[in-house]
C-alpha cells in the first residue's frame, strides 16, 4: 500500500491533526463531502450542549464513522457519542472504549523526563550526549550540540524518521524514512535504536535551537534517555510513576509485537487512496515513545488534569513545561515541553496535546476552570476541511 497525499498530511508527525485545536472555530465546512455514514447509533446525555451536539452531527455527516467526546470537571462526567464505532454493526463507540492515542504519548514521556529533572537525575540544558553517548551522531547530527530541552520542545533540528513528518518538506526519492501505511511497516516490530538509525542516516533539518519543527525522532530519543538514566524500560517508568498512582487501569503501552487493542474498542478506519480500510490492528512500535500508547477518554482526562494541577510535577518543573515556543503545526497555538497551549474561541486557556495514528485521532485539553475534554474519531481526517470540522467539535466542548 502507498500513502495518499491527503492521508500523509493527516499522519504527519503522529499528531498533526489532533493538536490543531480549534484552528477553525466557526469555519464553514460545507465544502467537505458527506459520505452517507449512518449516524443512528448515537447517545447524547442530558445536559450536552446544543453546539457540541451539532458539531458532532457534522462530523458524521462529513464522513467520519464515529466520534466520542468525554468531558470531566466541575460539571461532572459526561460522554457524548455520535456515529458508529463499527460500521458493520452500527454499534456506537463504547463509553469505556480503548483507542490508540498517538502523540499524547509524548506528554507521558515528557512528564517522566521532568520528574527525573526534579529528582536531579537529568538536566534540561545538558547535552544529549551526556545521557546517550554516541547515539546522536553522523551526517552532521551531533548530540554534543543538542540539549534535553531541545528534544522536548522540538527545537533540536534532528531529522524525522517518518515520511511526511514535516509537511513542508517533501520526502526525497528513495528516502530511508518509514512509510507508515505500508504493510512492511504496519506489521514489523521496531526497536528505538532502529528508528534512530533511520534518522541519523539523514542530515539535520536546521541548526539546533534555530526554530521548532515537530519531529518524532526527538521523543524516541527521550524514551531511550529515560531507560539509560533509570535502568528500566520507559513503559515501566510510565506505569510506576503515572499510571499506577493515578489509577489509569485502561492505559498501557503495547507489548513488543502486540497488534491488537485490549478490552472494548472501536474499529479504527484509515482512508488509503480513497478506500476505507480497517486499520485497527497494527504493530505500533514504529511510533514507539513518540506515539504507541493506548488509553480511554476518561483516563486521558484524569492524566492531563493531574499533570496540570501539580499532582505529577513540582511547580518549578510544571512551569518549565509550560514555557512555549511558536508551534510549526499551528500558528495560533504554542508548544512547551511535551505540552501544547491551545487557543479556543471563547478565550479559555487550554493545555493538552493530541495525537494521530492510523485509525484514530484524539484531541485532549484541560481548561483553567478544570474542564477536561478528550475527543476521539475513529478515522483520521482526509482533507483540511474535514480536519476543521474536528477542530470545531473540540472547541464546542469547551465553548459551546
Amino acid at each position: 500500500m502507498r500513502t495518499s497525499r491527503r492521508s500523509r498530511a493527516a499522519l504527519a508527525g503522529l499528531g498533526i491533526v489532533a493538536v490543531l485545536a480549534a484552528s477553525a472555530c466557526g469555519a464553514d465546512s460545507s465544502d467537505a463531502t458527506p459520505s452517507g455514514v449512518p449516524s443512528s447509533a448515537s447517545a447524547t446525555p442530558d445536559g450536552a450542549g446544543a453546539a457540541l451536539t451539532q458539531t458532532l452531527d457534522a462530523l458524521v455527516r462529513n464522513g467520519f464513522p464515529g466520534v466520542q467526546v468525554v468531558i470531566d470537571g466541575p460539571g461532572g462526567h459526561r460522554v457524548v457519542t455520535k456515529g458508529a464505532g463499527d460500521l458493520a454493526t452500527g454499534a456506537p463507540i463504547a463509553d469505556d472504549a480503548r483507542v490508540r492515542i498517538g502523540s499524547n504519548t509524548k506528554t507521558f514521556v515528557s512528564t517522566v523526563v521532568l520528574q527525573l529533572v526534579a529528582e536531579g537525575k537529568v538536566e534540561l540544558d545538558a547535552p544529549v550526549e551526556r545521557y546517550l553517548p554516541g547515539v546522536v551522531r553522523g551526517n552532521g547530527n551531533d548530540g554534543n550540540r543538542i540539549t534535553v530541552r531541545q528534544l522536548l520542545q522540538h527545537t533540536s533540528g534532528l531529522p524525522e524518521y517518518l515520511a511526511g513528518g514535516n509537511p513542508e518538506i517533501k520526502a526525497a526519492p528513495n528516502t530511508p524514512q518509514l512509510e507508515v501505511l505500508t504493510d512492511a511497516v504496519r506489521w514489523r516490530t521496531y526497536t528505538p535504536e532502529e528508528l534512530v538509525r533511520v534518522a541519523m542516516s539523514m542530515p539535520p533539518q536546521y541548526e539546533p535551537g534555530a526554530k521548532s519543527v515537530y519531529t518524532n525522532t526527538n521523543y524516541i530519543l527521550l524514551g531511550m534517555l529515560i531507560e539509560q538514566v533509570t535502568g528500566r524500560a520507559t513503559a515501566e517508568e510510565i506505569s510506576t510513576r503515572i499510571l499506577e498512582p493515578l489509577g489509569l487501569r485502561d492505559t498501557y503501552t503495547p507489548a513488543p509485537g502486540e497488534t491488537g487493542i485490549r478490552g472494548p474498542h472501536p474499529v479504527g478506519y484509515q482512508d488509503i487512496d480513497g478506500t476505507r480500510v480497517d486499520f485497527t490492528e497494527e504493530d505500533p512500535s514504529w511510533g514507539g515513545t513518540a506515539g504507541d500508547m493506548i488509553s480511554t477518554g476518561a483516563d486521558l482526562n484524569r492524566f492531563f488534569t493531574a499533570l496540570l494541577t501539580g499532582k505529577l510535577l513540582p511547580a518549578a518543573e510544571l512551569e518549565q513545561m509550560k514555557r512555549t515556543v511558536p508551534f510549526d503545526r499551528e500558528a495560533r497555538n504554542s508548544y512547551g515541553l511535551g505540552l501544547i497551549r491551545q487557543n479556543v474561541s471563547c478565550g479559555k486557556e487550554v493545555w493538552g496535546h493530541g495525537g494521530s495514528i492510523p485509525g484514530f485521532g484524539t484531541h485532549t485539553g484541560v481548561a483553567a476552570d478544570g474542564t477536561a475534554v478528550a475527543l476521539t474519531v475513529n478515522q483520521l481526517p482526509t482533507s483540511e476541511a474535514t480536519a476543521e470540522v474536528v477542530d470545531r467539535a473540540f472547541d464546542a466542548a469547551f465553548c459551546g
